[in-house]
């Protein structure tokens, strides 16, 4: 199989690569600016990387010439972190929705099956939030079904959907070219994917208010308070990376199962509010270091526009509808919530904990 896979360089493609270039018989053309995650497959004979925004005319000329011969396209580039949304407004739209879009009508083109990642978030908030005693009681007010559950995004002015609204308006791009080329394609909707590599940690190796697992994991290494913004109500499904990137080799193995079709991948035993998430990291964190101090680490609670800044809101709960998944792929999820983050915080001590801190001055968060 030959695939070109955009945004190789990420948390997702660095663990999609790992398995697809294990289990061989592929050969992959991956584009990214950065290889920091991937170094140990530069040299591998089956991997070629492409040093280069997806965006420029060069890039889109070679990237035509792999896809004419290649058998999948996956999609992976995005900017995806909840601070820049309301932030970088113009730069998020353009990532998610302006950059992408030659790509798709090049997949339409030549007819090559293209998997992009979408995300959950094009969900919105759910009905139940609107109702006036937020009634969770029923699944069909919060449950999100791939081809059912309406798509229900703020205001205008709260430009934190601006995110979810151009990752919607790809998959109806995506849609369209399907109905008009007959253009193969997957959208995969992922729900909260934790794992080793997923972010970076400020004042280590980068800058800014990175998403909630790296937040928290920052404030426990530094000592500093761990922020829940808005009181951490919200409610997140988590899923291991490893149980989605089996999910992903599901659909690339099975195509007339998966072609044409829109799937949710989450872990629905895994749900838990932010507020929870903070004290389970922190119960984790003195399983790991072997310092029951970090059972009592501080939690304080911020507000959302003096946090993330004006425009911000937050979706309230995400619960997934997996039967497409599990009755189409065969996939069901199945690490824990707790082994999910000994493993990935296991990772962040060990590679972070004796780093040197920069100067500047951070702040932890929570936002997913």
């Amino acid at each position: 199989m030959r695939i070109v896979m955009l945004g190789c360089g990420g948390f997702i493609g660095s663990h999609l690569l790992n398995r697809l270039l294990a289990e061989g018989n592929c050969e992959i053309h991956g584009w990214d600016l950065t290889d920091d995650k991937i170094k140990k497959h530069l040299t591998h004979p089956s991997f070629c990387m492409h040093r280069s925004t997806i965006s420029s005319s060069a890039a889109l000329q070679e990237i035509e010439q792999e896809i004419e011969r290649s058998d999948v396209v996956i999609n992976l580039a995005a900017i995806c972190n909840p601070a820049e949304y309301n932030t970088r407004p113009l730069e998020v739209i353009h990532s998610n929705l302006f950059d992408i879009y030659p790509l798709i009508e090049l997949c339409a083109k030549h007819r090559r099956w293209l998997i992009s990642f979408s995300t959950s978030e094009v969900y919105g908030r759910t009905v139940a939030s609107y109702l006036p005693d937020k009634d969770y009681d029923d699944p069909n007010l919060y449950e999100l079904r791939e081809t059912e559950t309406p798509l229900i995004m703020g205001p205008i002015s709260n430009q934190r959907w601006t995110y979810a609204c151009a990752k919607q308006m790809t998959e109806r791009l995506i849609y369209a070219h399907h109905m008009d080329s007959k253009m193969p394609f997957t959208i995969i909707r992922p729900l909260n994917f934790f794992g080793p590599k997923m972010d970076y940690i400020p004042g280590r190796d980068g800058e800014g208010v990175p998403r909630v697992l790296a937040c928290f994991m920052t404030a426990l290494l530094d000592g500093k308070p761990m922020y829940l913004v808005d009181g951490g109500t919200a409610r997140r499904t988590i899923v291991s990376i490893h149980d989605a990137i089996d999910a992903i080799l599901l659909i690339l193995k099975q195509p007339n199962q998966s072609q044409n079709r829109i799937f949710n991948i989450g872990n629905r035993m895994n749900e838990v509010t932010i507020a929870e998430l903070a004290d389970l990291m922190r119960q984790t964190y003195a399983q790991i270091t072997g310092k029951m101090q970090y059972k009592e680490h501080p939690i304080l609670t911020i507000n959302s526009s003096e946090f993330y800044g004006k425009g911000y809101e937050d979706c309230d709960r995400r619960m997934p509808d997996l039967s497409k998944a599990q009755e189409l792929l065969g996939w069901t999820p199945k690490i824990p919530l707790a082994d999910v983050l000994l493993e990935t915080m296991t990772f962040y001590h060990q590679n972070y904990a004796q780093t040197p801190v920069a100067e500047s001055a951070l702040k932890t968060c929570e936002g997913v």
